[in-house]
């Protein structure tokens, strides 16, 4: 039974805290669907995962080699296409409990110095929790992460 990590942002953006997910999954052998909700979004995370240090290989779904992306960017209804073990949620993507239950691992990134991304990541916590998907809450403080009870 998978769970699910919430990773409330304060200091920084999504783009600075995927490359350490990204490498850990792919380390710990799973394959990654990073989900977004709008495509210009994730085409502006494709760019800067390509620039980072260390290599994380990765394509835009809707490619010829889609299935073998080791992590696939996707939006609503494009997932399950890589066979991903933990899918990542960005700018407001939702997951469902039957999703996370399926999967080693659901990481949900939302940016805590938004209101409306408060309220989805709250509203996401409790579909999850109801689902019966274990679900850790992780903020960022003074430059590090802290899980919190």
């Amino acid at each position: 039974m998978g769970s699910a990590l919430f990773y409330h942002l304060t200091r920084s953006a999504p783009e600075m805290l995927l490359p350490m997910l990204v490498g850990k999954s792919l380390a710990a052998g799973w394959r990654v669907e990073l989900r977004g909700t709008q495509l210009p979004a994730l085409e502006r995370l494709d760019e800067s995962l390509w620039q980072g240090e260390g290599f994380l290989p990765h394509g835009l779904a809707g490619g010829p080699h889609d299935a073998l992306q080791p992590v696939l960017l996707t939006t609503g209804g494009q997932g399950g296409v890589n066979a991903a073990s933990c899918l990542m949620a960005v700018h407001g993507a939702d997951v469902s409990a039957e999703e996370c239950l399926k999967l080693e691992r659901t990481c949900i990134l939302f940016d805590g110095n938004d209101p409306q991304a408060l309220d989805h990541a709250r509203a996401q916590w409790r579909l999850l929790k109801q689902g019966g998907v274990e679900a850790q809450y992780w903020s960022e403080e003074g430059g590090r992460w802290e899980r919190k009870q």
